[in-house]
């Protein structure tokens, strides 16, 4: 089932929304008075500026997770977005900054901070800034950066070079050098460092006001572990749409920069408290074996559209897991059963080895209660013969191929809603066998393991 129209035009009212927040500093700047400038390069490289500069004030507004912002694409895709968009903004600063040195030298004066206006070291500390914090994200694991480090580092570049722009911006007073277009621009400025406030100091805040505690720890299969949570002051659970995610702080205060995105693995339906399933992977997570029972946590969410309720009236569902990425399509398969929904299922859960497959009790439980064609692909093991007729548990040897897919789909596949999670060329694999197979595209569902 395609998403409802009136989402599509929401998708296009919020992507107009950027654009004008994007372009509506050179409107401004372009009204009344305009300097007379010194030519097509000139002036050129003044909108890269300002383009880029309003560009870096709406990444904030991006990455503050707002719902009805992220609701008509994921909060996956945003990330994403948010991405490239830094990448062409700081392209766009440094465009800006090279046409001026090469054609217009004369009006960049001394680069030395001594002799240089402070306005100018501004400008240039600016692009340095904004550089390094492009190339810390973009190769954060080749250079060996925590991520929680990174998390950290990346919100001070973000800021302190977004604050050195405006400097330089403010500073050179070009096209902003009568009181009501500074007035205008400054307003502009605020609006963003007020949204940093929020972000950084009063949505922690919120968060701290409504804790959760670790009530059991569950150990599974392939190094990984489920964390059952439950309210620790009497609020309300948050509620959840079954395969959604959310940011969790373990043991730390919101405030620390220490939340990471995991995916809820509980029932939707009726529940009291909430679970994550988390494998060790590095970074954050191989803490989680150190978790104790009562230990503090925060929970900032729910988040994302990979979900079998933003699709209700699908005539079935197929689900495509490749490890921990089981975690969300155990929500919505439990919600399922809880809701005593008999529409026609079918799972491929792929594994390197028999004994990673993380909820096997489970699946075999939920295959008594659920319409479920549920088939395993083993990738490196010579035993799953033994695991054909037991438990019936049935199982191929290898990777996922397009043989194996066909041979599951339905006749009325297109009216199907097929969600994939799992490593990037499982994904990527899977999907182009869809789309072999005449998969509408708006019919194919990721939610995608790496933001950042």
């Amino acid at each position: 089932m395609i998403k409802p129209v009136n989402s599509v035009f929401v998708a296009i009212a919020w992507l107009c929304v950027y654009l004008m927040l994007v372009l509506a500093p050179l409107f401004v700047l372009l009204i009344g008075h305009v300097p007379s400038g010194s030519g097509f390069w000139w002036d050129f490289s003044m909108a890269l500026g300002f383009t880029a500069m309003a560009m870096m004030g709406v990444q904030f507004l991006l990455t503050a997770r707002f719902r009805h912002i992220s609701a008509p694409f994921g909060i996956d895709i945003i990330y994403y977005f948010h991405r490239y968009l830094a990448i062409m903004a700081v392209s766009f600063i440094l465009l800006h900054f090279l046409i001026i040195k090469f054609i217009y030298p004369e009006t960049l004066g001394s680069a030395n901070p001594l002799e240089a206006p402070f306005y100018m070291t501004s400008g240039r500390v600016a692009l340095i800034i904004f550089s390094l914090m492009i190339i810390s994200s973009l190769w954060r694991k080749q250079i060996s950066i925590h991520y929680d480090e990174w998390r950290l580092l990346h919100i001070i570049f973000a800021v302190s070079g977004f604050l050195l722009a405006f400097t330089h911006i403010n500073g050179v007073a070009y096209y902003i050098d009568v009181p009501e277009k500074r007035w205008l621009w400054g307003v502009y400025a605020f609006l963003w460092l007020t949204l940093i406030i929020y972000i950084r100091l009063i949505k922690p805040w919120l968060m701290f006001k409504r804790p959760y505690k670790v009530i059991k720890i569950k150990q599974e299969r392939a190094n990984s572990h489920t964390l059952v949570l439950q309210p620790n002051s009497g609020h309300e659970i948050v509620h959840f749409k079954p395969g959604q995610f959310a940011w969790l702080t373990l043991n730390s205060s919101p405030w620390h920069i220490k939340e990471h995105p995991f995916s809820i693995s509980c029932s939707a339906v009726n529940n009291r408290q909430i679970e994550f399933t988390i494998k060790d992977l590095g970074d954050f997570t191989h803490i989680i074996k150190d978790i104790k029972m009562g230990d503090t946590a925060y929970i900032d969410g729910p988040y994302g559209i990979f979900s079998i309720d933003e699709y209700p009236q699908a005539k079935g569902y197929f689900f495509v897991t490749g490890g921990v990425g089981i975690a969300p399509v155990m929500s919505m398969l439990r919600s399922l059963a809880d809701r005593h929904d008999k529409r026609p299922l079918v799972l491929i859960c792929a594994n390197d080895h028999w004994q990673d497959v993380i909820f096997q009790e489970d699946l075999n439980e939920l295959k008594q209660c659920l319409n479920l064609n549920l088939l395993h692909v083993i990738k490196n093991t010579e035993e799953i013969s033994s695991h054909n007729s037991q438990d019936n548990w049935i199982c191929k040897k290898g990777l996922i191929t397009e043989d194996i897919i066909s041979a599951l789909l339905p006749v009325d596949a297109e009216n199907y809603e097929f969600f994939l999670c799992g490593p990037k060329p499982m994904s990527d694999s899977v999907q182009l066998i869809l789309h072999k197979q005449n998969i509408p595209l708006g019919h194919i569902h990721l939610e995608l393991f790496d933001m950042v």
